[in-house]
């Protein structure tokens, strides 16, 4: 099954540029569709894949920083080519 996932992570500290750029190297690191912007990053492909990946590195982020939150939205498509029609 494919999907998207939209992951934004928010680290409750002042230092928080560290954690933030080595959790989006390694989604980008990974075989995955990975698309970023200044207010969230995108994962594209397989379910299990994205998931096992998200699993691990997820915990890594958390484990860099000392207080943070991930906000994150799943949709049920690989929605990577979305062009908007208005």
């Amino acid at each position: 099954m494919k999907i998207s996932v939209e992951l934004t992570i928010t680290p409750l500290q002042n230092d928080f540029e560290p954690a933030i750029i080595h959790f989006i190297k390694k989604l980008r690191a990974s075989n995955l569709k990975v698309m970023e912007n200044p207010l969230s990053t995108q994962v594209y492909g397989d379910y299990d894949e994205i998931m096992k990946l998200l699993t691990t590195e997820i915990k890594e982020a958390f484990e860099l920083m000392e207080s943070g939150l991930l906000y994150m939205k799943i949709v049920k498509s690989d929605r990577h080519d979305y062009e908007p029609h208005f």
